[in-house]
């Protein structure tokens, strides 16, 4: 039996898809959601799962296999933390034999969120029970999209410099996910950098932008003091204002271009990944057409 936790976050709900559409669909697939009532999926058993109530995850644990743990929401560090030792203590009383995590890249290790990723890590290296996987996921092209969001005039102020960003698309990541769990074995003790063949910056995202929607985008990078302003004014949480400044900081002064060739990535996709920029050009289009 294997579970897929978060359901009703966007990789979770993507995992769910991919899943869906494999041979043999979601037979032998758990739903793990806080909030069941509201999981998206059709046809799959739902089960409770809070990390934030540890009380519920024996019930919700009871006969998996297979733990697909996705990271459980970005907070302050020991809010993070408690959720995934929570999980991971849960399982090991379970007799869950595998968890599959999804962690942070490694160039990732600037970023005000990193820690509680690292910390998880070296505690499913320490399980005694557990055998593990980690997919260190890249920051998505979709995430990208919205830092380097135009403004109404068509300039992006994003304050990226000249730093590029080895993007990835969520559903690319979702389709890994859901094929190494599905046969985690051949995957035990195995830690993969999962990152965009190709960096790119807010030039190329200005350009493609330009391209898909018939109106000239320009990007102007603006500083990291007033897009720190910007978000605190945005009604953010106080844990959100640096995660998101460092995000834009890592990136303008390049330690998130990749490693510019194929990598875990494709390997495991069978496939190139998808591209970034198309990513985020079909992500404006869906918004654009939304707002019409």
């Amino acid at each position: 039996m294997l579970l897929v936790t978060g359901v009703n976050g966007g990789l979770g709900a993507l995992v769910l898809e991919r899943l869906a559409a494999l041979p043999g669909g979601l037979d032998g697939v758990l739903a793990g959601s806080r909030t069941p009532e509201r999981t998206p999926a059709a046809g799959v058993p739902v089960r409770t799962v809070d990390f934030d109530r540890p009380r519920t995850l024996a019930a919700a644990f009871a006969g998996v296999r297979t733990l697909l743990l996705i990271s459980a929401g970005y907070g302050e560090d020991d809010v993070v933390i408690a959720r995934h030792r929570a999980a991971i203590e849960a399982a090991e009383r379970a007799g869950v034999e595998h968890v599959v995590y999804t962690s942070l890249s490694g160039d990732g290790d600037h970023l005000a969120y990193a820690l509680a990723h690292r910390w998880t890590e070296r505690r499913l290296r320490e399980s005694a029970s557990l055998r593990w996987t980690i997919l260190r996921n890249g920051l998505y092209a979709e995430l990208l999209g919205s830092l380097a969001a135009p403004d109404r005039d068509g300039v992006i102020t994003a304050p990226l410099g000249d730093g590029r960003l080895a993007a990835v698309a969520r559903a690319d990541l979702a389709e890994v996910a859901a094929t190494v769990a599905l046969a985690p074995a051949g995957h035990a003790g195995r830690v993969y950098e999962l990152v965009g063949e190709e960096a790119v910056g807010g030039a190329d995202v200005a350009a493609a932008l330009s391209r898909a929607g018939g109106r000239t985008v320009e990007y102007r990078p603006g500083t990291l003091a007033g897009a720190r302003a910007a978000v605190a004014a945005s009604g953010a949480a106080d844990f959100q204002v640096p995660m998101v400044a460092g995000t834009y900081s890592a990136i303008a002064h390049g330690f998130l271009a990749g490693p510019g060739k194929p990598g875990d990535l494709a390997a495991l996709l069978g496939r190139p990944p998808r591209p970034a920029l198309e990513v985020i050009a079909q992500g404006a289009g869906a918004a654009a057409d939304s707002a019409g």
